[in-house]
């Protein structure tokens, strides 16, 4: 069922908006355009993810011989990270980057004539 959970505005790009939605709790996070919501409960211990930091993807730069050269960041996929326990998650994919299999449980976010709609 698709819920109204917020006017496109209060969605800043880079933003995000935590709401209550039929018996859950969903994160909505507007990121390069694109809008991703997923449920506010981390899969390691149930801590409140979507209320965690965002910061982009960090990488280990190397040179043609595997040495390490220097963390880099990637602006292009950022990360979610739960305050309880640090466990860090692709916001785009809702992925792990440990496990594809460790995810967020995503939900289906549409935007139409100025709102936000979830579908919970």
């Amino acid at each position: 069922m698709k819920h109204l959970i917020a006017k496109s505005g209060d969605i800043a790009e880079g933003g995000r908006i935590v709401r209550d939605v039929a018996a859950t709790t969903v994160g909505v996070f507007r990121v390069a355009g694109q809008l991703y919501a997923y449920e506010n409960t981390c899969p390691h211990q149930g801590g409140p993810v979507c209320q965690g930091l965002l910061i982009p993807r960090v990488e280990e730069k190397l040179n043609a011989a595997r040495g390490a050269e220097g963390f880099r960041f990637d602006e292009t996929d950022p990360r979610l990270v739960c305050p309880w326990h640090g466990f860090e998650f692709s916001l785009t994919t809702g992925c792990h980057p440990g496990s594809a299999e460790i995810r967020l449980t995503a939900f289906e976010v549409t935007e139409e004539g100025g709102m936000v709609y979830v579908g919970v």
